[in-house]
């Protein structure tokens, strides 16, 4: 497993290494110890999955406010997606920074944000799927968000066609903090 660090502190690219042989492959997705060695302490408790019909679907940015947040490892395990996060802790060198990867089914790379990140992707094929981990149980009473295109962040979508979203997620007012 390759793990390399990204411009936001705590936020980490993590390539799987593969084992193929005749009946297919093997790989570790994470290891305790080999994410600690990077900074990650928290422990993962719920595991998510996201399916999406059509390519153009956009979801985010979401996050937990503390003490609730939640640290993620998503993992495109069907199609392709732009996974995006955005730094949210205020005492953060790269507070309101932004990381940006492709991820697919196909390069198998995954993403891991800490809690106080907002998460959010694009969908770049159709029948998109995404597998993620937690580090916290969702609570929707702390359930927040920020809108995709705010110019406090200035995320570069790759935008080809018609965004497929929900009214919440196109509608979340300008960040302010």
């Amino acid at each position: 497993m390759i793990i390399t660090e990204t411009k936001l502190a705590g936020a980490l690219i993590i390539e799987p290494t593969l084992y193929p042989d005749e009946r297919g492959f093997f790989a570790s997705i994470w290891t305790e110890d080999k994410l600690a060695a990077h900074g990650v302490q928290e422990k993962f408790v719920a595991a998510n999955l996201s399916n999406n019909k059509k390519r153009g679907t956009l979801r985010g940015m979401h996050y937990q406010a503390m003490p609730h947040g939640q640290g993620k490892l998503m993992s495109c395990t069907r199609g392709a997606i732009y996974d995006v996060g955005i730094d949210l802790r205020p005492a953060s060198p790269t507070f309101k920074q932004w990381v940006g990867l492709e991820m697919s089914a196909e390069n198998r790379k995954m993403l891991y944000l800490p809690p106080e990140f907002a998460h959010g992707y694009l969908t770049l094929a159709d029948d998109t799927e995404l597998s993620y981990l937690v580090t916290s149980s969702y609570s929707p009473e702390n359930s927040r968000g920020v809108r995709w295109n705010d110019p406090a962040f200035g995320v570069e979508w790759p935008l080809e066609h018609e965004l497929i979203m929900v009214a919440r997620d196109r509608e979340y007012p300008d960040f302010n903090l």
